[in-house]
């Protein structure tokens, strides 16, 4: 997934956008993303609200509503100034998302976020805001889905063993495991945790799934996006952390609620 991530944020066009409530690590991606594509030969601009961290080489401009300096606005002006790549904070609106996109369609490279559930459900909260399905199917290259999930405390690490409705939702052969839990030290201030980690889902936007944008059925598309993203959802993630170690299945059942719920 990573190295995907990578190979997409080398494109010279397009849209890349990061989907996940507030709190779940979206920004860190996508400076993440702009450091390492960063360099003197690219353009970049971001518009942002707020900026959360200074970026060198790169031109970040903070929106202000009460000045009338909103993200369409700052995103027209941005444009003029011919960018390689550019990062909006949110798309909160359907003039946004459509100068967005316009703009991923001419030649620049975009990134951005949205507020939605998962990977497979954002090209339709697009299309719900009333932009037109052949730019959301030309324009999204990809969606990442992400959550962030407890660690483990490493000082306090200990095996344990999964309650019956834990194995349950852990699937078949979860009883084959050693799972591990933190008892709680001083290290971790007695939570039994220390640090966060992300839980990914990458959706690549293929031709059978833009055809589907562009048909604007919802259920096609969703049925088409679950058959693609199977073994690699969010939940498949977060299981894989609890059997790995990296976090509990309790930690790891939290964050795939917020999901299915």
């Amino acid at each position: 997934m990573l190295d995907k991530m990578r190979e997409l944020a080398r494109r010279s066009s397009g849209m890349i956008l990061v989907t996940g409530p507030t709190g779940s690590g979206k920004t860190t991606t996508l400076y993440a993303a702009l450091a390492e594509i960063n360099g003197a030969e690219k353009k970049i601009i971001t518009v942002e609200d707020p900026i959360e961290y200074r970026l060198p080489g790169i031109n970040q401009v903070q929106v202000n509503e009460k000045i009338d300096l909103t993200f369409s606005r700052v995103l027209r002006s941005a444009l003029r100034h011919d960018p390689d790549v550019i990062l909006v904070g949110e798309i909160r609106d359907e003039e946004t998302a459509q100068i967005a996109l316009r703009a991923a369609l001419t030649g620049h490279l975009v990134f951005s976020t949205l507020h939605t559930r998962d990977a497979a459900s954002t090209p339709m909260r697009l299309l719900d805001m009333g932009a037109p399905a052949y730019m959301v199917a030309t324009s999204v290259h990809a969606v990442l889905a992400q959550r962030l999930v407890r660690t483990i405390c490493e000082s306090c690490a200990r095996a344990c063993s999964p309650t019956a409705q834990e194995l349950t939702w852990l699937g078949p052969d979860a009883g084959a495991t050693t799972y591990q839990e933190g008892a709680g030290c001083s290290h971790c201030n007695g939570s039994g945790y220390s640090g966060r980690t992300g839980v990914y889902e990458l959706l690549e936007l293929t031709r059978d799934l833009a055809d589907a944008v562009v048909q604007a059925d919802p259920g096609e598309f969703l049925r088409r996006a679950h058959a693609r993203l199977a073994g690699r959802t969010l939940r498949d993630h977060a299981v894989s952390l609890a059997r790995g170690g990296r976090t509990t299945v309790r930690e790891a059942m939290r964050v795939v609620s917020q999901v299915e719920d």
